[in-house]
């Protein structure tokens, strides 16, 4: 008896197959894509656009304003939902379809899950030719989507109508896999998407993808357990695993065991509140004084969910200790293996439990207890004094921002921000009170400026309940304002903190500290002969520079959103308060001073300074680097 089948074209076939796809993590089952981003063009408006519009009740279409902002919301809502359910997003050959790259990076980078489907030129190639068509002149198969193709875990082209259900499964099973999601391309000839096709009825049915816990390898955790029980100064390093893998109270309860103090990475800020007796804060290049202190001298660093960026290891100086050794935690074999550590290959959750069975009883020693105790301590004291407010008719400094949009947000506010000088002191100063680890959302895998308003609109439509705190600075701000009408539309409850400090801040630090005065860094007007360079005292500011003429207050208020300009931290808290029921976006324009920094706190990030230069300055700073690359380290476990 033949297969039953089912009459549609293809777009109207992959419309239903992804609103019946479902996921189930510890038996509790969720629809996983919550509907579809998208602009429509040639590409895709009589494909994937009538599909969408006939089915609308079973996946819903929401428009938006960039093709890349939209990669963006998918992530936040995939991020929010521990990468349970995301978006797939749609777009046009052409311009529509290369926009998505960059927001495809992002995804494929922080391992989040979105389902990319842009338009393709046609598969007859009948009228080739066609609008924003790519000729390669040596390669007739290549269109402007294979710029996806490095960015993307799974890429697929749907020529033929008959390849659907193979590659519809192939999508599913990489972005359901803990350790190989990403971003999923699917590219789509616009013809193709018209074209009918016989699916099998079960293509179309409701399925389920079960999110499996994988457990450790009883050889190398007894190998782990062996290496706990005898450090002397053992760290965790919690990463965006444990919160990923709903692992945060487990990390809670293992520390409460042990004793062993935690360091958290961007992805992973807020695995332990900061209240707790363990907790150190942030670590790396953007650390605490009392985590990089403590990693400094540690001689076992237990790494769990986290892929160990330049950042958390301050370009490989934050481990000291001679005969430091790494545990590895995570699910992905890339990550598990980087230290040459012993590699735990397993889901956080199911680790940390089978790891605290194994060490019951086990303490950390009384000395690194005392010295947990200490560093936390004065780092309280440090933290105090520099989100103190400033004295006299000082401006704003952005340490005080933060800890005014800390206290606003309280223990279910959730902060999202990516890019420029904010993620650094944010990592820093955060204090961390959501209990399940979800209110603080720092995209810094990718660190893309832009990423902010998007990802805060994703973040809300995955949490409704929240208020989104969206903190991004007015570089950043201009990368992609437009989502701000998406926001709109969508009724997203988001506080956009919008930092104004008139260019480049983090960058011009930068460049101030390599000798370059911060050149290309400021918002000015100057002529074409005087570069505008940057300082603090103002002296380096060359040439007729004046400041821009630009009103970002009123930018955002055409866009739809109602904005409070404050100068003061007395007029911040009151727009805090006025925003704390928001039910649609509202915004906070805020100045600050671009050169009151958050010190480094002991650490280094490398940053290459010219070896050859006229400049004192650039000297100066390329014999400082030369002096710090010494501590960097290789970690290899001993054979």
């Amino acid at each position: 008896m033949s297969e039953p089948t089912v009459r549609l074209t293809v777009a109207q076939a992959l419309v239903r197959f992804l609103a019946a796809q479902h996921v189930e993590r510890d038996g509790v089952r969720r629809r996983f894509f919550a509907g579809c981003f998208g602009i429509f063009g040639h590409g895709n408006v009589a494909g994937l656009g009538e599909a969408l519009r006939a089915h609308a009740a079973l996946l819903p279409y929401h428009p938006g304003r960039n093709e890349q902002a939209l990669v963006h919301v998918a992530c936040g809502y995939a991020r929010q939902l521990d990468r349970l359910g995301t978006f797939a997003v749609t777009t046009s050959v052409g311009p529509g379809a290369t926009n998505l790259v960059t927001g495809a990076a992002l995804a494929t980078i922080n391992r989040l899950p979105v389902l990319l489907l842009p338009g393709d030129t046609f598969a007859t190639r009948a009228p080739h030719p066609v609008l924003q068509q790519l000729e390669v002149p040596w390669d007739g198969t290549v269109s402007v989507n294979d710029a996806l193709r490095p960015v993307s875990r799974y890429f697929d082209r749907i020529v033929r109508g008959e390849q659907l259900v193979g590659a519809a499964l192939e999508a599913m099973r990489v972005l359901t896999d803990p350790a190989d999601t990403g971003a999923v391309t699917l590219a789509l000839p616009e013809d193709v998407q018209t074209e009918l096709v016989d699916v099998p009825a079960a293509f179309l049915a409701p399925r389920t993808w079960t999110i499996e816990r994988r457990p450790p390898a009883p050889d190398t955790l007894a190998r782990a357990v062996e290496l706990i029980r005898a450090a002397r100064r053992p760290l965790i390093v919690a990463g965006g695993g444990v919160i990923y893998s709903g692992a945060v109270e487990r990390l809670r309860a293992f520390v409460d065991a042990t004793g062993i103090p935690v360091a958290e990475t961007q992805a992973g800020r807020g695995a332990l509140p900061s209240d707790h007796a363990a907790a150190l804060g942030a670590v790396g290049a953007t650390g605490t004084l009392a985590a990089n202190r403590l990693a400094h001298d540690a001689d076992l660093v237990i790494g769990v969910g986290t892929r160990w960026s330049d950042f958390t290891t301050a370009s490989k100086t934050a481990f000291q200790d001679p005969d430091v050794r790494f545990v590895n935690v995570n699910v992905c074999a890339l990550d598990a293996v980087k230290h040459a550590g012993v590699q735990l290959l397993a889901d956080a959750r199911i680790a940390l439990e089978q790891l605290g069975e194994r060490l019951a009883g086990h303490r950390v020693p009384e000395p690194w207890a005392a010295r947990t105790a200490h560093e936390r301590a004065a780092w309280a004291q440090e933290r105090a004094r520099v989100v103190a407010p400033a004295s006299g008719d000082a401006s704003l400094r952005q340490a005080e921002v933060i800890a005014a949009v800390n206290a606003a947000a309280g223990e279910t506010g959730v902060v999202v921000c990516a890019a420029g000088s904010l993620p650094g002191d944010l990592h820093k100063l955060w204090h961390a009170r959501d209990p399940a680890g979800k209110g603080y959302h720092v995209e810094y895998g990718y660190s893309c400026m832009g990423y902010e308003i998007p990802g805060g609109i994703g973040v809300s439509l995955a949490a409704p309940e929240r208020v989104v705190y969206v903190m991004v600075g007015d570089g950043s701000y201009l990368m992609l304002p437009g989502e701000l009408v998406t926001a709109v539309a969508e009724r997203a409850r988001i506080v956009l903190v919008l930092v104004q400090n008139h260019g480049y801040a983090s960058i011009g630090a930068l460049s101030r500290s390599v000798g370059g005065g911060g050149f290309g860094t400021h918002h000015r007007i100057a002529d074409d002969d005087a570069p505008v360079l940057d300082a603090p005292d103002g002296d380096a500011l060359a040439g007729a520079a004046q400041a821009l003429p630009v009103d970002l207050a009123a930018n955002v208020e055409s866009l739809g959103v109602p904005v409070a300009r404050v100068r003061t931290r007395d007029e911040l808290a009151d727009a805090l308060a006025a925003a704390a029921d928001v039910d649609s976006p509202v915004a906070i324009h805020v100045e600050t001073d671009r050169y009151a920094g958050v010190p480094s706190y002991e650490s280094w990030w490398d940053v290459p300074v010219a070896a050859v230069s006229r400049e004192p300055a650039v000297q100066a700073a390329r014999a400082d680097y030369e002096q710090a690359r010494m501590r960097q380290r290789s970690h290899l476990e001993p054979a």
